[in-house]
């Protein structure tokens, strides 16, 4: 296959315009969802998180999509940020929308957990919040196997954007004066405080 005819294959800049351009092609957008979807079908209640109303401001309210997700854990590292526990906040000033971050844990269960959420969310099932994400955190040290790694992806394909948050040693022996380590979560912490400005 000529190279300069498929559009994956990047090839250097000579100066001299190629006969067919990659500019010709009609690519779709790359699949973003920032809001409720309108058909999409309710989750059971059984897998809906609850409402709670929070008094109070926060610049972020971190959600827990299940037990145990870590959300009083980022909430504690994210400036402004208040964990509502496992519940969407519903302001009880009931001024805008408020931005959520959704967390879950990376085994199994948390993803499930958080698929369950972020379809309560697209249907529209849940209160009107400004969903900036998933985050997700890792269960366990070392990589992630694969079939969680995919099943993380396409869960994360639902959400505004995704985070995949590698594990803490320091966390699991309790440290809480221990900041956030590593590249990965400053990167992370950097993205919320942009999305939250």
């Amino acid at each position: 296959m000529n190279q300069s005819l498929n559009p994956w294959i990047i090839t250097p800049d000579t100066g001299a315009e190629p006969h067919n351009t990659a500019a010709d092609l009609q690519l779709p957008p790359a699949p973003t969802l920032n809001a409720p979807v309108l058909g999409m079908v309710e989750p059971d209640a059984a897998d809906r998180l609850g409402c709670r109303t929070v008094a109070g401001t926060a610049t972020l309210w971190v959600t827990g999509a299940h037990g145990g997700a870590g959300e009083s854990r980022l909430a504690g590292i994210l400036e402004g940020a208040r964990a509502t526990d496992h519940a969407w906040p519903v302001p009880d000033d009931a001024f805008g929308k408020p931005s959520v971050l959704l967390v879950c844990r990376s085994d199994l269960r948390g993803l499930k957990a958080a698929r369950g959420a972020l379809i309560q969310w697209a249907s529209g099932a849940g209160p009107a919040v400004d969903l900036l994400g998933l985050a997700v955190l890792a269960d366990a040290p070392g990589r992630l196997p694969k079939p969680l790694r995919d099943f993380a992806a396409l869960i994360g394909g639902g959400a505004p954007r995704l985070w995949i948050l590698p594990w803490v040693e320091s966390w699991r022996l309790g440290d809480a004066t221990a900041g956030p380590p590593g590249r990965d979560y400053q990167r992370f912490a950097t993205d919320i405080a942009a999305l939250t400005t």
